[in-house]
């Protein structure tokens, strides 16, 4: 699959599109339902969210994403669910 550059998937309309995405970490929080991570990759001062359900990944992995490591995402790239969202597209990580 080819890579999606941020800049590009903002300027999207989310549609259920398979996408991949590289950047780093600047942030990553969630609980053991859902974990959220703020993707960039410099093509933009935006950042693209990642929302992945942890049952889908192995714990140990988990933990060494923090800020500032380097990965390469691929998923369906869908609007915003959150409330007082605004804009903004949602990458569901698989």
């Amino acid at each position: 699959m080819k890579r999606t550059l941020v800049k590009e998937l903002l300027k999207f309309l989310p549609e259920n599109q398979e996408v991949n995405v590289k950047g780093w970490v600047r942030t990553r929080r969630g609980n053991k339902n859902v974990i959220f991570i703020a993707l960039n990759d410099g093509s933009t001062i935006h950042n693209v969210q990642i929302v992945a359900d942890p049952n889908n990944f192995n714990e140990d992995l988990i933990k060494k994403i923090n800020t500032g490591s380097s990965l390469s995402v691929s998923g369906k790239l869908v609007a915003s669910q959150g409330s007082g969202a605004t804009g903004g597209n949602t990458g569901a990580a698989n």
